[in-house]
């Protein structure tokens, strides 16, 4: 396709419209190469990794085959973990308001199983959920499949991986045999092969390299004993002061034990890993995706899925025993144009991951010494903003300019020192700047928002949690 241009598709006008409002201005390359075999409502397995505008290219296509008209389930889009569906949904209805009433539900295990069942009763067009909490509820009676027309499976990979081919295989064989399935791997092993040649008609194959270009990532590696990670750490966030940074720990007890170190030194980190709650979990990816946390420590588990955006660093608190995977970890800085950087510490037995870097990435790695790193000194910057909590959600059909409204109407906050506000089924969560931080508890705590009053919190204080 010669043309990058939203308006070299057949698009509706609206949709057009409204792609250009969201700052849609140019196709990224897995939506020119997918976007017309979607629309053509051809069968698809496309290599895609998170950032590459993935979920544009599917939630266009299934929208624009949607009929508004009929409120049945049309649309069913996998994902591997809440965290992704909930970005995902959270997309697709942005991508949907060029016409209204298109219903998109998030249906996921960790949440309370009646409030779903009420609101798969009132029926939606598009549902997005992991596999597990969708086949509870066709179990049940609660999921109907038999009007649907396009399934997506998101990172399938990343499903095989977590043990969800049985559940995806009982789902598919509820759906109707002539329908359009699209399939996004960020990998293409033997086993997504074989999973397209049992629910796939003869698929368009799209695979894009979008591997970042040379001197986008600035790399660093530093030399280091084991007992001397953490103070590492803390040293190159002192010095490079990155703005948002991605810290990855192989264990899950590293993961918590360094992000307690970094709160005790005054960072605003957070950690992120399976033993967490999900509304912890919850919680933790809201606070650093709008800010009011730096530093999210994550293992490679929980951070598979995440769509983290403008990340200026990477830090790998240990080096990952896959160089494929420290591809990958390193990947999520300097995208879109941008510099990023990334930095691994390694220790004397690490000398043949090392070599074996040294041939993926085509490059000669220079150790630098521990001692390079200026000991830390003074207090770390606070985090740009605060989260404040409110006891309700799209349930009680609240919206995010409702709560924008209430900040900057009669809490007299301008609409500078407000944030990202995440809207969840019974919370939302809004970013404030800390010197409006007392002002809009007061304002949201005292005032009624959409006819109602709700209860209003801090979540950390800004500095850490």
């Amino acid at each position: 396709m010669s043309s990058t241009a939203f308006s070299s598709l057949h698009l509706k006008p609206a949709m057009l419209k409204n792609l250009a409002s969201l700052g849609y201005a140019a196709m990224t390359p897995i939506q020119a190469h997918s976007l017309p075999p979607i629309l053509a409502g051809k069968d698809l397995i496309a290599r895609a990794k998170t950032g590459s505008g993935k979920t544009a290219a599917f939630g266009i296509g299934l929208l624009s085959h949607l009929d508004v008209a009929a409120l049945r389930l049309q649309a069913l889009v996998l994902c591997p973990t809440r965290e992704l569906a909930d970005q995902v949904a959270k997309e697709l209805r942005r991508l949907a308001r060029f016409t209204e009433n298109i219903r998109v539900l998030t249906v996921c295990g960790g949440v309370p199983f009646g409030p779903q069942l009420g609101s798969l009763e009132h029926g939606a067009h598009v549902v997005v959920g992991t596999p597990g909490r969708l086949l509870d509820h066709l179990r049940r009676g609660s999921l109907d499949l038999s009007s649907l027309q396009t399934l997506v499976l998101d990172e399938a990979d990343r499903m095989l991986d977590m043990g969800f081919q049985d559940d995806i295989r009982s789902l598919i064989a509820a759906a109707p045999a002539r329908r359009q399935t699209l399939l996004f791997s960020a990998t293409y092993p033997d086993s997504i092969a074989d999973m397209s040649a049992t629910m796939q008609q003869t698929p368009v194959e799209v695979s894009v390299d979008e591997d970042h270009a040379a001197g986008t990532i600035e790399q660093h590696f530093y030399e280091v004993e084991p007992d001397q990670r953490c103070e590492a750490v803390a040293r190159i966030l002192g010095r490079y002061r990155p703005e948002s940074t991605l810290i990855f720990c192989n264990t899950k007890l590293d993961c918590q034990e360094l992000a307690d170190a970094l709160k005790e030194r005054g960072f605003a980190a957070l950690a992120i890993h399976g033993d967490l709650e999900q509304r912890e979990r919850d919680q933790v990816l809201v606070r650093f995706s709008n800010k009011s946390a730096s530093v999210l420590v994550a293992t490679d588990v929980a951070a598979r899925g995440l769509d983290i955006k403008e990340l200026a660093a990477v830090i790998n608190y240990e080096l990952s025993r896959n160089p494929e995977v420290h591809i990958h970890r390193i990947g999520r800085t300097g995208r879109a144009g941008e510099q990023g950087l990334a930095i691994s510490l390694v220790s004397r037995r690490d000398s043949r991951l090392i070599k074996g870097m040294e041939e993926d990435l085509a490059c000669r790695i220079t150790l630098q010494e521990f001692s390079a790193l200026a000991p830390l000194t003074g207090r770390p910057p606070a985090a740009a903003m605060v989260t404040l909590c409110i006891d309700g959600g799209r349930k009680n059909k609240l919206r995010p300019g409702d709560i924008l409204g209430a900040l900057t109407g009669e809490g007299g906050i301008a609409g500078s020192e407000v944030g990202r506000i995440d809207l969840f089924d019974f919370h939302s969560y809004v970013a404030i700047m800390g010197q409006s931080v007392e002002q809009a508890l007061r304002c949201l705590s005292s005032n009624r928002i959409k006819g109602r009053f709700f209860k209003v919190r801090r979540i950390g204080s800004g500095r850490t949690s």
